[in-house]
């Protein structure tokens, strides 16, 4: 068990790091934080390329395994003792 829980943790730091990185590669809709920054020059396209499509696909892949570690190790303490 000690095994299966070094791993799952190991897999949380990397998807955590990438899910923090992925996050800030995603275009500012306009509005709230990035607006704030200087991220209020974007033009209003309603239209996102396949690169954003694929982005978003990829961040939402990553942050359902997240979910699915943070769930994992959660059971794993649990039913551990």
């Amino acid at each position: 068990m000690d095994i299966l829980r070094i791993i799952l943790l190991v897999l949380l730091a990397i998807t955590s790091m990438l899910l923090v990185l992925l996050i800030l590669l995603h275009k500012g809709r306009g509005g709230g934080m990035s607006d704030m920054f200087g991220g209020g020059m974007t033009t209003s396209m309603g239209s996102s390329g396949v690169a954003e499509r694929n982005l978003n696909r990829f961040t939402v892949a990553l942050g359902l395994t997240w979910g699915i570690v943070i769930v994992a190790l959660g059971l794993l303490q649990r039913f551990a003792a």
